[in-house]
Order: structure tokens, then sequence, then C-alpha cells
């Protein structure tokens, strides 16, 4: 049985934000198929000037940046808390073979 008793801040920070961006891409993706589908739908329906296609387009760049730095902040602020946790009690027990 080996413990884990700390992690490196910096390596969980770096791959909370790459998964995090992932989500935020994921999520960035359906807001743009969402507002595509009312651009179109208010195109069809004869309203002019929609902001929806350009907010759409947006989405599926803003939200994986701001997902990336919410993640790598709170893979931060995890790791650090973990770290003081696992000194109080001992860390994680893992079974390797």
């Amino acid at each position: 049985m080996a413990k884990i008793r700390s992690i490196g801040p910096w390596s969980v920070m770096k791959l909370f934000a790459v998964l995090y961006a992932m989500l935020g891409f994921l999520i960035g993706a359906v807001i743009s198929l969402i507002s595509v589908l009312g651009f179109m739908g208010g195109t069809a329906a004869g309203e002019e000037g929609s902001w929806a296609f350009l907010f759409g387009t947006a989405a599926i760049v803003i939200a994986p940046i701001f997902y990336g730095c919410i993640g790598a902040v709170g893979g931060l602020i995890m790791s650090l808390l973990y770290n003081v946790a696992a000194g109080i009690a001992g860390g994680l027990e893992i079974n390797l073979e």
C-alpha cells in the first residue's frame, strides 16, 4: 500500500486548466449550436439584426478560456488544501500492482 502525502500544486493546476478548457469547449459548442439555431429561426421569421450568431461564435472561443482559468485556480486551491489535509490526516492510501 502506497500513500500520497502531497501533490504538486502546479501540476494539478495545469491538468485542471486543460480539463476545464476541454469542458469549456464542449459547453461553448453547445451554446454556439443553440445560438445558430436561434439565429436561423429568427432569420426565417423575418427578424433582422440578430446577435445570436455572433454570440454563438464568441462562446466557442471565450468559454474554453474562462473555464480553463477557473479550473486552474480551482485546481491550485484544491491541491494546496489537499496538502494541508494530508499533513493532518496522513494522505490517501492507494494499492499499486
